[in-house]
């Protein structure tokens, strides 16, 4: 309940059980059409949300207003929210993340490193809970195909204790 006289903020986080959700938006397009009283224009926004515990999730929403693409694109990410195998801060293991013609290369780092990345790869990686890791970039630079090539290597992580558990025996070291 809310009292007179008392603002709501606009970028609040949700109540229903989502509180520790945080979002990056990573882009804003502004698209243009030629109509014949001028240009009208449309923006799409590319929103990475996650809880920094290992769920992230990307989403873009389009729509006549820069606000209303926003809130769009954060709810497309969080339904499409994944978990992401996190160990000790970094990654199990070095993988590669494609999507279209960008190529992501992931490598763990030792703790203190931090995360050395670009701008939207980062935005992915610290909503995920990676604290330390080494990136590169190939390829397409397009934020859209680099947030969805970050996220495809992170799915595809396996943490020693799933290899052992699907090869049914017990890994030396």
């Amino acid at each position: 309940m809310t009292q007179l006289g008392t603002t709501i903020p606009l970028m609040q986080a949700p109540q229903s059980g989502e509180s520790g959700v945080d979002e990056i938006v990573v882009k804003i397009c502004r698209c243009a059409t030629v109509v014949k009283g001028g240009r009208r224009f449309s923006f799409g926004a590319l929103v990475v949300v996650g809880d920094r515990r290992g769920k992230v999730g990307i989403g873009y929403g389009k729509s006549a207003e820069v606000p209303a693409a926003v809130e769009k694109g954060k709810k497309i990410a969080m339904r499409n929210m994944v978990s992401v195998k996190v160990v000790k801060g970094t990654i199990p293991h070095q993988v590669i993340g494609r999507f279209g013609s960008s190529h992501v290369v992931m490598v763990p780092a030792s703790p203190g490193t931090g995360v050395i990345a670009g701008a939207s790869a980062r935005a992915v990686l610290e909503l995920a809970g990676v604290h330390d890791l080494l990136t590169k970039s190939y390829g397409s630079n397009s934020p859209k195909n680099v947030v969805r090539a970050v996220l495809r290597g992170l799915t595809s992580l396996v943490t020693r204790e799933d290899i052992e558990r699907l090869r049914g025996v017990k890994l030396a070291g």
